[in-house]
């Protein structure tokens, strides 16, 4: 019993490292792609800016008809 308690906890341990392992790897990754493809990002937003602000006027105008 004592035995399966503590195989448990380490799985349990080893499954956490685990996931924080993964984790930081995908933040890592992220921040490696952001640096690489800055100026793309930059165009991305640019260009959906103006989409954002249609959304943002449509969304307030049915507001405030309520």
């Amino acid at each position: 019993m004592e035995c399966a308690q503590r195989c448990q906890g380490f799985k349990k341990t080893l499954f956490t490292i685990l996931k924080v392992i993964l984790g930081l790897g995908f933040l890592l990754l992220g921040g490696l792609a952001i640096i690489n493809w800055w100026e793309i990002i930059i165009l991305l937003i640019k260009g959906c800016l103006g989409l954002f602000l249609i959304l943002a006027g449509v969304i307030t105008l049915a507001l405030a008809k309520e």
